[in-house]
């Protein structure tokens, strides 16, 4: 059914978290009313509660919810929705709802459904470029694969964002890492369709941002470079892309308008490809809204949502895009710990603030649980400024000074990571994080720490203590007449663990350290401040403190720009919960997927063998045993949930020795295969 342009009235964004927010404020500039869909986890999200309208689907995972092409329909039906936006992932690429949503009477915001299905399968996108003399990566037949065909990269056909994804060295470990490939890009997108091509580890990934309408006019909106990724997955992106020669990048928007005319396209995509000296490969088309759209808004002063939505109402574009002016730089600011493999975490958001000179698209807000269910995506942080250089400082320094109080995130990582003389220079490719991760996790500054720990001690001491010369509980009565007895606090440090003892002593002068000489702590300018001197240069500290006294999650922040997080340890530890020897605990919160084959009670196995799979934030992570022996206890089973340390199994040797009867080990955990 083809449906004739009109007026949108009632969006329902088909989508979840930042995106969802995002489209719904330029609905609300545009006096559009919103419609929400939401799973159960999501019930109080924020884009739940600021849309207008919002309706349920029941249940948790994705593929129960966000991916139920039926259920968001009948949201539509139920709501009064008049046009759909899908957002990106989920079903934005989804030639069948497109195609649904356009049957049902609805405007849908997005490219015709023929030019999805066009380039929904990469494999089959690849061979429409090659015929319409766009340059690509000979691919490759996994099944006939060969030593000389390495290294591999898989890739799933129907969808992007590093699932589905794998990276194979070794022709051994292919078998498994299809089998993993495939069951993500399954549990994603709906389809466990794979590919593979040669990996390219130098190269760049150079992506074009094309818009077109209904009447023949392409928009090509320049380029921006990606080539900053984690598992595939992209973590800082800028445009214009740097140090493109004027004719690569010329080939590259006449690839990317090629690519669009070849499939009749309208609305924005996005054209992607791998850049490797002064060649370029087709990568693939999104045909959708990239989550790194911000910075061509920022380049062109455009919004893109906006300029979407006037195509999809049959608006005509201008002949001629406006012209890009500066540098603009965005951030993918994630609740993950990357010196610990990038594991995903959880837990609750107390407070996130960014200088106000950031664009800051967030999924999240103050108060919020950051869950396993969903990408671990808590914002996107851009500066756009006159220079390149102009940019990376200002988001570097505008992350530095973020408040962030909560779950781990890759923040430190991302103040590092743009003032590296790498991506100064900007020369960074997609191999960067394989080979600077350690030196950007690696804590930079322990002295620093421990007077940051040294300003929670006092921040709380105060906080306990009371006003001066006020009553307070346990007798302290605020600041004494008479010195005190030498007092202790201990912090660990999130997540590095590292013990922080403060010692101190309270007088009728104020708090004075024990093991700091040359510190001093000057008088409380107000709560939660503390200003400590050393040699001579006054230091400000911001403390806040969550939870009980002992247990608390302490956060301290400074205006330079270093932030501290802590747990206060209770003074008096309890005894530590008694767990059986050879226990493996779960290293991250998720659902178990799938057992090894043949599993169970009595199994023998051996150091490094798979045992089972957890599905993390749309990620699936392989556990391996990390010791041989027999397999004594198994109590999860598939589609379970665990918390990180919940028991995952128990392996005992044969014949215990002292040496076995050891503490709870963590299993070894990688990403699948």
């Amino acid at each position: 059914m083809t449906v004739t342009p009109r007026p949108v009235t009632r969006l329902l964004v088909a989508n979840r978290g930042e995106i969802a927010r995002r489209v719904q404020r330029t609905c609300r500039t545009l006096g559009i009313t919103t419609v929400a869909v939401h799973s159960d986890p999501d019930t109080h999200a924020p884009h739940t509660t600021e849309a207008d309208l919002a309706v349920r689907l029941p249940g948790a995972a994705p593929a129960d919810t966000y991916l139920r092409a039926d259920l968001v329909l009948d949201a539509a039906r139920a709501s009064g929705a008049d046009a759909v936006h899908p957002g990106y992932g989920f079903l934005s690429e989804n030639a069948a709802f497109a195609r649904a949503v356009t049957d049902a009477g609805l405007t849908w915001i997005g490219p015709p459904p023929e030019a999805i299905e066009a380039m929904a399968s990469k494999t089959r996108a690849k061979d429409l470029m090659a015929r319409a003399g766009v340059p690509l990566l000979t691919a490759v037949d996994p099944a006939h694969a060969t030593e000389k065909d390495l290294p591999l990269l898989l890739k799933a056909a129907s969808g992007g964002g590093g699932r589905g994804m794998r990276l194979v060295r070794d022709l051994a470990e292919l078998p498994a890492a299809l089998t993993a490939a495939r069951a993500e890009a399954r549990a994603a997108f709906g389809d466990d369709e794979v590919f593979a091509e040669p990996y390219l580890a130098r190269g760049r990934h150079v992506e074009v941002q094309i818009l077109a309408d209904r009447h023949g006019t392409v928009w090509v909106l320049g380029t921006r470079d990606c080539s900053l990724q984690r598992r595939h997955q992209k973590v800082i992106e800028e445009a214009p892309a740097p140090h493109l020669p004027p004719a690569q990048r010329a080939l590259l928007h006449r690839a990317a308008e090629a690519a669009a005319r070849a499939v009749a396209y309208t609305g924005a995509g996005t054209v992607e490809f791998l850049v490797d000296e002064d060649r370029a490969h087709f990568l693939e088309m999104n045909t959708r809204l990239q989550v790194e759209h911000p910075v061509t808004e920022a380049v062109h002063g455009i919004d893109l949502v906006a300029l979407q939505i006037a195509v999809a109402e049959g608006e005509p574009l201008p002949p001629v895009p406006p012209a890009p002016s500066g540098h603009a730089v965005e951030a993918r600011l994630y609740a993950e710990d990357p010196a610990d493999d990038w594991h995903p975490r959880t837990g609750r958001l107390h407070r996130f603030r960014t200088p106000a000179h950031l664009r800051t698209d967030a999924g999240v807000t103050d108060g919020g649980t950051i869950g396993v269910h969903y990408d671990p995506l808590l914002a996107k942080v851009i500066a756009h400024a006159p220079t390149r250089t102009a940019a990376l400082r200002a988001l570097a320094d505008g992350l530095a000074r973020t408040t962030l109080h909560g779950p781990v995130t890759n923040r430190d990582l991302l103040v590092r990571t743009l003032r590296h003389p790498e991506v100064v220079a900007g020369g960074a490719d997609t191999s960067f994080y394989d080979r600077h991760l350690t030196a950007l996790t690696t804590p930079e500054d322990a002295a620093g720490e421990d007077l940051a720990a040294l300003a929670a001690a006092v921040a709380q001491a105060r906080a306990a203590a009371g006003p001066p010369g006020g009553s307070a509980p346990g007798g302290l009565g605020g600041w004494r007449n008479i010195a005190s007895a030498p007092a202790l606090r201990a912090y660990r440090a999130e997540p590095a663990g590292t013990v922080h003892e403060i010692r101190y002593r309270t007088t009728r002068d104020g708090i004075h350290p024990e093991d700091h000489p040359g510190v001093t702590v000057e008088p409380e300018a107000r709560p939660g401040t503390v200003h400590l001197t050393r040699e001579g240069v006054r230091h400000t500290y911001h403390v806040a403190v969550y939870g009980a006294e002992d247990g608390a999650e302490v956060y301290v922040d400074t205006p330079g720009g270093s932030a501290h997080a802590f747990t206060a340890l209770p003074r008096f530890p309890a005894p530590a919960a008694a767990t059986a020897p050879g226990s493996l605990l779960a290293p991250l919160p998720g659902t178990v997927v799938r057992l090894a084959e043949g599993l169970g009670e009595g199994t023998r196995v051996a150091e490094g063998a798979p045992l089972l799979w957890l599905e993390a934030m749309k990620m699936e992570h392989r556990v391996s045993a990390p010791r041989s022996g027999v397999l004594t206890r198994l109590p999860v089973k598939p589609g379970q949930q665990v918390d990180v340390g919940t028991l995952l199994a128990v392996i005992e040797d044969t014949e215990p020795t002292a040496e076995t009867q050891d503490t709870p080990r963590s299993p070894k955990e990688d990403p699948a295969p």
